[in-house]
């Protein structure tokens, strides 16, 4: 019994934000999809990357825009802007307001 609750006594950390990878040059995944520079989210990238399960359930969900995606860590990247940013969300001024992540920019982007 003591053990029990010396074992909730531990503090709750928030899960680590999801990690992304750049499997080729101009490609970006996370765990549930991929997507390019040329065309944003892509069936293709997916299934070569993650497999035909994750394509599949990627695009069950019927028709969405693929030039604008946020990947599980919340990084939002915008295939016409060429530009990828903390998250997706506008401000005041109707203008993207997530901080320009350079990381993730180079990764997809190469700039």
């Amino acid at each position: 019994m003591a053990a029990l609750l010396a074992v909730s006594a531990l503090p709750v950390q928030a899960a680590p934000r999801a990690a992304l990878y750049a499997p080729a040059p101009g490609v970006l995944c996370d765990r549930y999809l991929c997507a390019s520079r040329a065309g944003g989210v892509s069936r293709e990238l997916t299934e070569k990357y993650l497999g035909k399960k994750a394509a599949a359930r990627l695009y069950s969900q019927g028709d969405f825009d693929p030039t604008g995606f946020t990947f599980a860590n919340g990084i939002f990247c915008d295939v016409k802007e060429r530009l990828c940013r903390s998250d997706r969300y506008y401000g005041e001024d109707g203008k993207r307001s997530g901080t320009i992540s350079r990381k993730y920019t180079k990764l997809l982007f190469g700039h």
